[in-house]
C-alpha cells in the first residue's frame, strides 16, 4: 500500500477531489495546514498597518491506495492542482506497512 500526500492551494481542492473521484478513488483525508517554500510569504495591510504573513495557508490531501494506483493518483492530483504559478504545491508517496479498518478489523487492501 502507498500513502499519497499532496499539499495544494486551497481553491484547488474541489478540482482535485472531482478528479480523484473520476479515477475511482473512494476516500481521502483533507487537512488545513500552513507552510512556506519558494512561494515564501506575503504582506497584507490591516487598518493601515502592513504586516508580513510568513506561513501561507494550504490544504493537505492524503489518499491511501494500492501500489498499482500510486502513479495514476499522483498524475491525477498533479494535473488537477496545476495552475502554472509558484506555490502550486508538492506531492510525495510513502510506503504503508499496515492498515486496519477499525469497524471490521479488515487489514491491508481490504481495509481501504
Amino acid at each position: 500500500m502507498r500513502l499519497v500526500t499532496a499539499v495544494i492551494k486551497p481553491h484547488m481542492l474541489d478540482e482535485v477531489k472531482d478528479a480523484l473521484k473520476g479515477v475511482g478513488i473512494q476516500g481521502l483525508t483533507v487537512s488545513e495546514v500552513k507552510g512556506f517554500g519558494r512561494q515564501g510569504g506575503h504582506t497584507e495591510t490591516y487598518r493601515g498597518t502592513e504586516y508580513s504573513i510568513d506561513f501561507v495557508p494550504k490544504i493537505k490531501v492524503e489518499v491511501l491506495i494500492d501500489v498499482d494506483l500510486a502513479d495514476k493518483v499522483v498524475d491525477t492530483i498533479a494535473t488537477a492542482a496545476q495552475s502554472g504559478k509558484i506555490g502550486d504545491g508538492k506531492i510525495w508517496v510513502t510506503e504503508v506497512g499496515r492498515a486496519v479498518r477499525i469497524r471490521t478489523g479488515e487489514e491491508g487492501i481490504d481495509a481501504i
